[in-house]
C-alpha cells in the first residue's frame, strides 16, 4: 500500500482519487503517522461482498505471498506404503 502524506493529498486530491477509483489503496498520514486508508467502495451487488457484510465470509489473513514455501519433493525410490499406493492407484485406471 502507498503513502501519502495530507499536504500532498490536499494538493494533488483528484490525482490521488483517480487511483483509488482505479483500485489502489492508499494510506495517509500525518507528521509520518497514518492516520487514514483510502480505498476504493466496494460493489454492494457482489455477491462475495454481501456475504461479507452478512458476516459469513471472512478475507483471508495471508496473502499468496505470504504463505511459506512449498515442502520439496523427495528424491529416490519410494518407500513400501507409497510403492502399494501407487500400484493400487494402477490398477483402478
Amino acid at each position: 500500500m502507498n503513502r501519502v502524506g495530507v499536504r500532498e493529498l490536499r494538493q494533488n486530491l483528484s490525482v490521488y482519487l483517480d487511483r483509488v477509483k482505479a483500485g489502489e489503496s492508499l494510506e495517509v498520514t500525518e507528521r509520518g503517522h497514518p492516520v487514514a486508508v483510502l480505498t476504493p467502495l466496494r460493489d454492494p451487488d457482489d455477491p462475495i461482498e454481501r456475504l461479507r457484510a452478512q458476516g459469513r465470509l471472512r478475507p483471508a489473513a495471508l496473502t499468496v505471498e505470504a504463505l511459506p514455501a512449498p515442502l520439496p519433493t523427495p528424491s529416490g525410490e519410494p518407500d513400501g506404503v507409497t510403492r502399494a499406493l501407487m500400484e493400487q492407484r494402477t490398477g483402478e485406471r
